[in-house]
């Protein structure tokens, strides 16, 4: 992946089912997590597991490049992976295939509609 300057590549995001591991190949980036913002480089690495919300952002004046090694279980038929948006509460639900749908709706009744 490679993010420009001044850029993030993602809002603030959860998965709900995706772990993602990070190694970070040159430039300067930040990592918002729930603990705050860290600053990272050449040779960092981190993970995020689902629930724990993420983003990376470029935080130097050339390109910050990392790889990113997810299990994708988007992928996997029925038991796919849906984002969750925490600064504006939308949800990303994957639909066939790649292609998604954001939504963001209020909260109801488990048994709203149900009976």
């Amino acid at each position: 992946m490679r993010i420009p300057k001044g850029k993030s590549l993602c809002p603030y995001h959860a998965h709900a089912a995706e772990s993602e591991l990070y190694l970070v190949v040159s430039g300067r980036g930040s990592v918002r997590d729930k603990d705050g913002t860290t600053e990272v480089g050449p040779g960092d690495a981190f993970f995020f597991q689902p629930g724990e919300a993420h983003q990376l952002t470029n935080a130097g004046d050339e390109d910050f490049v990392y790889y990113v090694i997810a299990d994708n279980p988007r992928s996997g038929g029925a038991t796919g992976d849906s984002c969750y948006y925490p600064d504006s509460s939308k949800w990303a639900v994957a639909k066939e295939g790649s292609e998604e749908v954001i939504m963001k709706g209020t909260g109801t009744d488990y048994f709203d509609g149900e009976e």
